[in-house]
Parts: C-alpha cells; structure tokens; sequence
C-alpha cells in the first residue's frame, strides 16, 4: 500500500476520490493501492526556549543570545490526535511507502517532512506537485510523480527560514522587551526576521507625513468657447502651481475675455502591452484596491476558489508566467469561459485561427515554483459563488483573458494655447484601439470612484475637439483656485504589498539598490499577508478606513531598534539566500552562520546600550495623531 500524506482533508478527500479511496476511516480513506491522510497544516512546530533548559523561562540578557546546538521539534498539543493517525499509517507494515501530497511550496514541504521526521518514518516517498486540484491534474501527477530528495533544497530552505525566525525572534524580543521596558509592567516587544523591516517602512512612512507642513497655492483654470478648458503653466519651468495668490489672480484677470491662440499641438502614440498574469501579491494588491479586501481575505478567497471550487491554479505563487508546455490547455481553458458574463470576451479569441500567446504569457526561464494564478479547465457555475468568491475570480478571469488581446492603443493630444503671453495647457486622449481594454472597460465605467489607473485613463478623460495651429480662441471663463498641498498618505496594504515586494526602491544605495533587484523583497507572496495581520496582532499598527497606521508603540520600537534588524536592504538579502539555499547554490551552514552572527552582534549592541524604561505599559492601539497625517 501507498500512503497519501495531504496538506488539509478537503485536499485529501479531493485526492481519494480520485485515486478510488472510497472506505472511510478515521482520519484517513482507504482505497486498494492508496491510503490517503491528511495533516491540519503544521502538526508539528519548534521546540520553545525553556524546552531547551528549563531555565530559560526566566527573561534574562545573561541568557541571551539563545542559540540551540540542534533545534528540535515537537507535537503541537492541539492537533497531536491526527499527528498520531499519520504516524500509525507510517509505521504501518502494510505500507511500503508515501506521497509527499502537502502544498507544492516551500511550506508544504516544511509540514510534510516535520512530520516525517517526528514520526521517526524511513520508508522511501516520492513528490507529488500540482498546482490544481481538478481531477485530471491529480492523475497527471500521480503518474508523474518526482523522487523525494528531488525537493531536498527547498525543504533546506524551508529549515533555514524557520530556524532563522526563531532565533532573531526570540532574541531580539527577549532582549528588547527586557532592555527598554520597566519591570513591574513588561511590555513585550516582538521583533522578527521580516515584521520590523516591514514595520519600519509603515513608521517611517508616518515620520514622513508628521514632518510635512502644508502650503497654499493657486492654480488657474480657463474655459474656452470650444468647449474644452486648460490649465496654465509657466512656459520657462513647466510649474502648473502659483504660491502668490496677487499673482494668480493677476494672471486670472488679465486673460479672462481675451483672444488667444494655439501656440503648439503634440500628439504622442501609444501601444500599451496586457498586464502580465496574477501572482499572488498583485492579485492582493488589486483585490485591496478595488473592492478593499484585507491581503489576508484575498488569500483566503482565492485558497477556498483553488481547494473546494477547482477554479483556479494555485494561489500561493510569486510568479506572473506561466510554463511553455501548458501552451496546448489554454484553448480549453477560454472554451470554459464562454459563458456570461465573459461570454463575448471569451467569444472573441475562440474566433481565432489560434490564440496569441506572446513571451508575457509564457516563458520558462521565468517560472518559480509554480505558475501564474489562471483557471482551470472546468467550467464556473457562477451562482454557486458567494459575492467575495465572485469579485476574486472576475479579476483572476479578466486578467487571463485580457493577456491575449492586442495591445491598448491610444493618442494623446497637448494643445498648448497662449493669452496675453501667458501659457494655458489641455490635455485629451483619443482611443484608436481599445484592445485588451475591452476586458475592463465595462467594469471600469461602473466604478466612478475607483483609484485604479486604467480607470481613470478609461473613462473621464477630456475629450479635446479638432485644432489648428494659430487658430483664435477666446477665454470664456478664467478662475484662480486655492489649494492646499496635501501631505503623502499613509500605507494602504495594496501599497504596502507593493512596497514590501519592491523593497529596493526605499534604498539609497546604488550598489544594494541593484542586488536587491534580484531579491523577492520583504517576506514571499505568501507569507506577506500573515505578517501585516501580526503587526495589527501585537499592537504596532492598525487599520484606519483604508489606511495602515501606526501606533505610539511602533514608533518608539522603531527609533531605537538596531539598524541592521530593521533595514529592508539585510532583510532583502536574507530571502534572496534564501532563495539560494532552494536552488541549491548555498548550503544551510553558511546562511545559519550568518544568522547567528548577526543575531549575536544584535545582542551585544543591546547589551551595552543605554536602555531605559520608555515603553511604561501595555496600551496597543493608542496612537497620538500627529500635525500632517491623513485618517
């Protein structure tokens, strides 16, 4: 017999139905090859500091650093009854050996070999690795499955991580909550690997906006008896703002009712390419944007359209490409749309000789551990979704369509007029060919307070009649309107997805600029959701409306949090070892030596600090809002 190992029991129900596992047991199905298990995500976790020595419990900076000759592992109480169904499955004699059928990822390999090694398992397993569950996936896989040391390095990579959150974790926690906080009412400061790079961009973010003093302008607007309007502009440095009010309104009074004339007209071609397919992180990023969804409800969306719908690939991937060899399935995949309401969309490309499919779409030199986010082969019922589930696979849909379109082609025209020597400018825009725009411009129209780009380039643009050079215009109307400069917002969590995974751009730094490039920035797609929700967790930010705010808490932690623990530059290079670990280009020593010695620098920084007791109590959401910040 075979054992099947799932990630969660929904996989495995999916997994024995298909493989013929019809005889229900507890905790597992059993079929005439296969038994199929299944574990509650992690069963099993490391082991805590007072584990090691029980001395440890106490808070103390002789204790520290912390660092574990071997780090162990243990059962988590809650979920030990289904542990121990698994490991009576392995020591099974009727079973000869085991598929790995946990999460293909960097995690699911992490459960599914803690597990093994807890279990005390030595019979040979092989790798199954999908990345959907129809029922035809999973027999493509089973029939294809890999050697399990196939996956050795991302398991490797999976230990460094955690080894690597445990001991910065504890350490800097311990060492901080003791240094900096009073005895009698110890505030715990929680530090981490990933959380206080991510915190310092959202407090520094908020230093930002607290330092910014507003200004007053004035622009001026003047409408034509064309029937269009433009702003003015000094002709010398293109500044469309006026910061002296006399002076605005000078100018306002000096063109209204007067004749003037189109100085110059440009037009500028446009050919915008299809966005690239979903990973995960734009896939938030979106969902954040247009219906406000948290990155951890759109994650959670998307899972239940992936497990329990069979609608969608994974959702768990960093990558927007996906592999040249599913070319042949992207027919079937478009037949299976055509219903409403993508029916004339899908209608469209089914009426080609053969769909388009470009380098943006597919490419191996640029896949990871899986593919785009894209649909399976089965066809939607859409009144079986809920509305969250509807609004989710609309985009994941649309996106997938839309990449096989032509490109978005648009003129913009800058006609530049001049009164009494002063220069007025309008700008419109001319759709020539609304290609793959077609998938969203319906969409778009419906949203007339959406901030997303392609919305506002959709729809609202002022539409400029037909000019010549020279040609006599006369200012109808000419108004100086008062402004306020307005101070930079705080961090949406589309923003912040975006900023965590584009880290490089918030160092100054050439050189690391460049390096960090090659990194996946701050966390991976999925685990960016968890840490924003432990940030909310501890008391470091809240939500505000849309907005991610920092409390008092944060801010203090920042200011005095070493350098290194909170630089986006370290923690960048950290997953991009990480990176290098799964690839097989770095072994697990070196980056755990790296970390212990950072960690034992931290340490003795601390150590030797000032300190004091500025963090007086427990109070996680209070926040001082400060001159400049936006609520």
């Amino acid at each position: 017999m075979i054992l099947v190992l799932a990630e969660k029991s929904s996989v495995a129900q999916d997994i024995a139905r298909v493989m013929g596992c019809t005889q229900k047991g507890r905790g597992f199905f059993v079929g005439q090859q296969y038994i199929v298990t299944w574990a509650v995500g992690h069963l099993i976790t490391l082991c805590e500091a007072k584990e090691y020595d029980p001395a440890l419990k106490k808070w103390s900076l002789a204790t520290l650093p912390i660092i574990p000759r071997q780090m162990q592992i243990k059962v988590i109480p809650e979920t030990e009854k289904q542990f121990w169904v698994i490991k009576a499955l392995m020591d099974d004699d009727k079973v000869d050996s085991i598929v790995c059928a946990t999460d293909a990822g960097r995690e699911g390999e992490l459960i599914f070999r803690h597990i093994y090694s807890m279990a005390g398992c030595r019979k040979p397993f092989k790798r199954l690795w999908i990345s959907s569950l129809t029922d035809e996936a999973i027999r493509e896989g089973f029939s294809e499955l890999r050697p399990g040391n196939d996956y050795d390095n991302i398991y490797y990579s999976a230990l460094c991580r955690s080894y690597a959150d445990w001991i910065v974790g504890i350490n800097a926690t311990r060492a901080y909550s003791i240094k900096y906080s009073g005895k009698e009412k110890r505030v715990t400061l929680t530090l981490g690997r990933v959380q206080t790079p991510t915190l310092a961009l959202i407090v520094n973010k908020q230093k930002d906006i607290d330092a910014f003093r507003s200004k007053e302008y004035w622009e001026i607007q003047a409408v034509y008896d064309k029937g269009f309007s433009g702003h003015w502009m000094d002709r010398h440095t293109n500044e469309a703002r006026l910061y002296d009010k006399s002076k605005a309104y000078e100018i306002a009074a000096s063109v209204k009712g007067r004749i003037g004339f189109v100085r110059d007209i440009q037009e500028d071609e446009t050919a915008e390419p299809p966005p690239l397919l979903y990973d995960l992180t734009e896939l938030q990023c979106d969902a954040n944007r247009r219906f406000g969804f948290s990155a951890q409800e759109t994650l959670e969306i998307a899972q239940k359209l992936y497990e329990s719908r069979k609608y969608i690939t994974y959702p768990r991937t960093d990558s927007r490409y996906i592999s040249e060899d599913m070319i042949p399935t992207l027919t079937e995949r478009v037949e299976r749309l055509n219903i409403e309401p993508y029916r004339s969309l899908a209608g469209k490309l089914l009426a080609l000789p053969q769909l388009p499919v470009s380098k943006r779409v597919a490419d191996n030199s640029k896949l990871s551990d899986h593919h785009a986010i894209i649909p399976t082969p089965v066809r939607p019922d859409m009144s079986r979704l809920s509305e969250d589930e509807e609004q989710i696979y609309d985009l994941i849909v649309r996106r997938f369509l839309c990449v096989f379109y032509p490109k978005y082609e648009y003129t913009t025209k800058t006609v530049t007029v001049e009164i009494n020597a002063e220069s007025f400018v309008s700008r419109g825009k001319t759709v020539n060919r609304w290609g793959w725009m077609e998938c969203y411009i319906e969409a778009l129209e419906e949203e007339d307070n959406s901030d997303d780009k392609a919305a506002k380039d959709a729809v609202g643009t002022q539409k400029l009649p037909e000019l010549k050079k020279g040609e006599e215009i006369t200012a109808v109307d000419v108004r100086a309107t008062g402004k306020k400069t307005r101070p930079p917002p705080p961090y949406t969590e589309a923003a912040l997805l975006y900023a965590m995974e584009h880290v490089g751009r918030y160092v100054s730094d050439r050189e690391i600029k460049e390096k960090l490039k090659e990194t996946k920035g701050l966390g991976t797609p999925a685990t960016r959701s968890a840490i924003i929700e432990k940030l909310i967790g501890t008391g470091y930010i809240k939500r505000k409306n849309k907005y991610l705010i920092p409390c008092d808490k944060a801010m203090k932690l920042i200011d005095i949090a070493h350098d290194e623990l909170k630089s986006p530059e370290m923690t960048g290079q950290w997953e991009k070892a990480l990176s290098q670990v799964a690839e097989g280009s770095m072994t697990m020593d070196i980056f755990m030596n790296c970390i212990v010695d950072f960690t034992r620098q931290v340490i003795e920084e601390i150590r030797y600090s000032e300190g004091g007791d500025i963090f007086d109590c427990e109070d996680p959401g209070r926040r001082n809002y400060h001159r400049g910040e936006v609520p």
